[in-house]
C-alpha cells in the first residue's frame, strides 16, 4: 500500500469521536450501533484485540489493506468494498484500557465518505461485552450523494454486520 501520510483528512473536526460517540457536527449524518456480544474478560479481550487487528474488518469479507498489523494513530487504512470502492482513511485514535478498546479512522480524499468512524469494544461494570460503531458522515462521490437515504442504510448494515460478524468470533469466550 503506497503510504497517504501526506494526505488531509476531508473533513473537520478530526477526532471528535474521542470523547464523544454520540457527536454530529451539522451537515453531516450520526450513525451509532451498538451489539451485545456477549460476557466476561476473555471475551472482551478476544473482541478487543479482533478489532484492533483488523480480524473483523477481514472476517467480514472487506478488504483491508494498511500500513501496519495493528491500529495505532497515523496508521493509513484503505478499505475496499466489492473489490471497485476504494475507501482510504487514517487512524486518528486508539484506546486499549482495562475496559475499553478501539480506534477510529478518518476519511482521506478518494474516500466515498467525509467523516468519522470509531470502533469501540467495551465491558460494562455487570461484565457485558458491547461493540459500538459510530460515525458521522456525508456524502463525498456523486454515487454517494445519488445514493442518499440507500446510502446510509447500507452503512447501518454494515455496523451491524460488524456487530454480528465479531459476536461469532468471540462465541467460544462467552460466559453468559
Amino acid at each position: 500500500m503506497g503510504t497517504q501520510s501526506a494526505a488531509p483528512f476531508t473533513y473537520e473536526p478530526v477526532g471528535a469521536t474521542r470523547d464523544d460517540l454520540t457527536y454530529c457536527p451539522p451537515g453531516f449524518h450520526p450513525l451509532h450501533v451498538r451489539t451485545r456480544l456477549g460476557e466476561g474478560q476473555k471475551l472482551f479481550e478476544r473482541a478487543a484485540e479482533a478489532v484492533l487487528t483488523w480480524e473483523m474488518h477481514r472476517a467480514l469479507g472487506v478488504g483491508i489493506d494498511t500500513t501496519a498489523d495493528r491500529a495505532a494513530p497515523g496508521v493509513d487504512v484503505t478499505v475496499t468494498l466489492a473489490a471497485l470502492i476504494k475507501a482510504p482513511c487514517r487512524i486518528i485514535w486508539t484506546a486499549e484500557e482495562p475496559r475499553r478498546a478501539g480506534w477510529a479512522y478518518g476519511t482521506l480524499e478518494g474516500h466515498p465518505e467525509c467523516g468519522e468512524e470509531a470502533f469501540l469494544v467495551d465491558r460494562t461494570g455487570d461484565g457485558t461485552v458491547w461493540l459500538t460503531i459510530a460515525a458521522f458522515s456525508r456524502a463525498a462521490k456523486w454515487y454517494t450523494r445519488a445514493g442518499g437515504p440507500a446510502a446510509r442504510g447500507l452503512q447501518h448494515a454494515y455496523a451491524r454486520r460488524c456487530g454480528a460478524v465479531l459476536r461469532r468470533l468471540c462465541a467460544e469466550f462467552d460466559e453468559a
